[in-house]
């Protein structure tokens, strides 16, 4: 700190002196106002301590020797009245025992000799004070410091509280979207039984090749691990692979395509366009009919109708496409019993691998049919019984069908008293009863 801004800073500041000896005194105040300095001068201590009780003083200066009370015993009882202010000892003897006496009791900051050197008295002086400003200025800190932390932790609580708002904010949200989430798989498979049904009540249509499709699609999403919305997607896109061929003349799809003329397997390619024209409406079917639109594109390329190569070809597209093809291989094999169709089925798709099929998911396909094989070999734990033996809360372990292939039920449904008894009812129509495939009960 400058001179300039100790004196400036010292200007409000009260120094109380105390001496019995008027002289003294009056060269004291004098020397203090001259320094700008203001100082109150007091004869004996007593007085000096009821000021004190009232008034802010940065310093006090005592005599030593003064009658009925010393320096060492009044600035003993000042440090107790006011412990921020300085003291400094006045004395005119070169007594060890008394000025020890001070330190110990007064606590003082220093000690001048009678007579004093101004220069030494002033620079005693202003370092006394600028100490007393320093104690003043912390404790001012001090207390800012206690408000701030206090403004802090109001703070802090106030983020706690918003941060806890917040959460269960996003909570709420993250509940909501789910809740969402659910009712669009609801929908999508609303929406994929109701056009399923359309193409099994067409006579030249076939909703088991449809449905063998869809769960070939399904086993080979799982197998290649895709994301969870692929694999709920990927059976939507198998039931519907057909669904084009409704808004065409039968006599394009109710034979085989080879044994048709050239205008009219052009016009029978053009199908998937017309599914995608058809499905346009129901949005949160975008994927599944992006996959029925490109299910004849093939990885060399040389596909339709765009001439999509490799990985430009969506991932559900390259699956429907191979596993519509390895029905079809099944179905115009000549083989003798089911396991050797399907063998033939897979080594007929396995020539086309890296040319009109991704090899990874013609790998996807093998491993996938091993897989459904073994399970099959070791299955038998699902109950078989007939609509009037059905209890509720059973889960529905596959689909059920109509003997006309319409879906009455999807896989996974939980019956209830209402499902159960409207079964009950088309079975008491039925020359046979039904084949329900359920699981334990929930």
């Amino acid at each position: 700190m400058t001179d300039t801004a100790k004196k400036a800073a010292m200007t409000h500041i009260d120094v109380l002196c105390v001496d019995d000896d008027e002289i003294v005194l009056r060269s004291l105040t004098r020397l203090l106002k001259t320094n700008k300095l203001t100082a109150i001068a007091c004869s004996n201590p007593e007085t000096a301590l009821t000021h004190l009780k009232s008034h802010e003083f940065g310093l006090i200066i005592s005599d030593m020797r003064m009658p009925k009370m010393n320096g060492a015993q009044f600035l003993e009882q000042a440090r107790k009245l006011a412990p921020d202010t300085q003291r400094i000892l006045l004395t005119g003897y070169a007594d060890i025992e008394t000025t020890l006496a001070a330190v110990n009791q007064g606590q003082i900051s220093g000690y001048i000799q009678k007579p004093w050197q101004n220069d030494l008295l002033l620079g005693s002086i202003n370092n006394s004070l600028e100490k007393f400003q320093l104690k003043k200025q912390n404790q001012i800190l001090e207390e800012q410091v206690k408000t701030q932390n206090l403004k802090l932790i109001e703070l802090n609580n106030d983020l706690e509280q918003r941060v806890e708002k917040r959460t269960k904010q996003i909570k709420q949200v993250l509940k909501q979207l789910e809740e969402a989430s659910e009712r669009e798989k609801i929908e999508h498979k609303s929406t994929v039984e109701l056009l399923y049904n359309f193409i099994n009540a067409n006579p030249y249509l076939d909703g088991n090749r449809a449905q063998n499709i869809a769960n070939t699609c399904t086993q080979i999403a799982l197998y290649l691990n895709l994301s969870q919305k692929s694999i709920d997607l990927a059976p939507m896109a198998g039931y519907l692979a057909q669904i084009g061929l409704l808004a065409m003349d039968p006599d394009l799809y109710k034979k085989p395509v080879n044994k048709l003329s050239e205008s009219q397997r052009k016009t029978f390619y053009t199908h998937p366009s017309t599914a995608q024209l058809m499905l346009m409406p129901a949005t949160h079917l975008h994927d599944v009919s992006d996959a029925i639109y490109h299910q004849f594109e093939r990885y060399n390329g040389n596909g339709m109708p765009k001439g999509l190569a490799g990985n430009d070809i969506p991932i559900g597209a390259m699956v429907l496409g191979l596993a519509r093809d390895y029905w079809d291989a099944f179905e115009q094999s000549n083989a003798a019993n089911e396991q050797d169709r399907h063998v033939h089925a897979l080594d007929t798709v396995k020539l086309y691998s890296g040319t009109f099929y991704h090899p990874k998911i013609v790998r996807a396909l093998e491993a996938s049919q091993t897989k459904m094989r073994e399970q099959k070999s070791s299955a038998g734990s699902i109950l078989i019984c007939n609509a009037s033996e059905l209890k509720e809360n059973m889960i529905l372990g596959h689909a059920l069908h109509s003997h006309t292939g319409i879906m009455l039920l999807p896989k996974g449904h939980i019956f209830s008293r209402k499902s159960i008894e409207k079964l009950q009812q088309l079975e008491a129509k039925k020359p046979t009863p039904f084949r329900i495939m359920v699981k334990t009960a929930k």
